[in-house]
């Protein structure tokens, strides 16, 4: 068996296999995720790196479609780097894979620009599930941390803090809502939809307002509870 064989597995005829770059600090996990992704077909890792800084040069060097990327490395988080990796290529996904299920590194992740959020005790076909749905452009949040979004969400029902702010934005600001969520930035956004990003933005600074937010994890939540973005577990 070749390196490239054993590194990309079978392969679907019809499409290109997605590119996956592994980040960990440890060699071992990186190993072990390589193993099982060299046995899925349609799923090629394209490269490693040890910590964050490394995570940077890297994913801009190679520009692969999905990060796994660790939280806690030496030196640069897996937070910083996944911030300067989506403010430089809006295209490259990052699934952060973690230890961590505290609420605040799960927004931290997002806000930074993270696709999804997995915990290192998923089973492998969570894992290979979670890359194919951020490759293919979705959110995925790990079932223990859906479960306390979704706990979070009754108890603001129950203290009758949910208010109806929805029913006072327009129809565009509406369409747009998911997008201003899960997109990482205004010009991504634009690009997306042949907009201008000054009128992105413009839209973004209303929908927080009306909904009395005022941070990018803060919307996302919001989307999250009134499901606007899916969670697949």
């Amino acid at each position: 068996m070749t390196d490239s064989d054993e590194l990309t597995g079978d392969q679907t005829d019809d499409q290109p296999p997605i590119r996956v770059l592994l980040v960990d600090d440890h060699a071992l996990v990186r190993g072990g995720i390589l193993r099982i992704l060299a046995e899925e077909p349609g799923i090629e890792v394209v490269g490693e790196a040890e910590d964050g800084r490394g995570a940077v040069s890297t994913a801009l060097e190679l520009r692969p479609d999905v990060i796994l990327m660790d939280l806690e490395m030496p030196g640069m988080s897996g937070i910083e780097a996944t911030r300067e990796i989506v403010q430089a290529d809006a295209a490259i996904r990052v699934l952060m894979l973690t230890i961590y299920d505290q609420d605040e590194f799960l927004f931290e992740a997002l806000e930074a620009g993270a696709s999804g959020y997995l915990l290192k005790g998923a089973s492998i076909d969570e894992l290979v599930g979670a890359i194919r749905v951020v490759a293919g452009g979705e959110v995925h949040v790990a079932a223990r941390m859906a479960t306390k979004l979704v706990g979070d969400y009754l108890r603001r029902r129950q203290s009758g803090d949910t208010g109806d702010e929805y029913e006072t934005l327009t129809a565009r600001e509406r369409e747009l809502l998911p997008l201003l969520a899960d997109e990482d930035t205004n010009e991504a956004i634009a690009l997306r939809l042949g907009l201008s990003p000054l009128t992105v933005r413009t839209h973004r600074q209303r929908v927080m307002q009306k909904l009395n937010l005022h941070t990018k994890s803060e919307l996302l939540k919001y989307a999250l509870r009134r499901g606007l973005i899916s969670l697949d577990e």
